[in-house]
């Protein structure tokens, strides 16, 4: 199944439940048995394959700082076996980052990310986000 229309809806869900909600377990209707993270410069799971647990560790480990994390959709782009969302995210800085710890404060940035998916499930993504300046609001708010 080659459905943009579901894709779309699919990435959507992904966003708002799993990755802004917490709902990790709503990823198992969501996210093939293998997930590729083909791209995506300074997240520690850059060029891995994950099997869904693995996907599922991710998610929590990456919430943990941010547990009231959100994501915004600027703008989605579905074609065939593919969709790309533009978005921009914020959080509270609430648990430790190796460096810094938890400071209360909102953090924010943006990305782009294109999602495959092969029989109606996401196997993988290439993104650019804008880790730098979480670093820069991260480092501010250490002084």
């Amino acid at each position: 199944m080659n459905d943009p229309g579901h894709n779309k809806s699919a990435t959507l869900e992904l966003l708002d439940r799993v990755w802004t909600q917490g709902d990790i377990s709503a990823s198992d209707s969501l996210v093939a048995p293998r997930y590729t993270i083909f791209h995506d410069p300074g997240d520690p799971w850059d060029g891995q394959m994950l099997d869904r647990s693995g996907f599922k560790e991710r998610v929590r480990l990456s919430r943990a700082p941010f547990p009231d994390q959100r994501f915004a959709v600027q703008h989605l782009v579905a074609e065939d076996r593919s969709v790309v969302v533009a978005w921009n995210w914020s959080g509270t800085h609430r648990g430790e980052i190796p460096g810094f710890p938890a400071s209360g404060r909102n953090i924010t940035m943006s990305g782009l990310t294109l999602y495959s998916f092969e029989h109606g499930l996401m196997t993988g993504h290439w993104q650019c986000a804008d880790r730098l300046g979480v670093y820069s609001q991260l480092q501010r708010n250490s002084r």
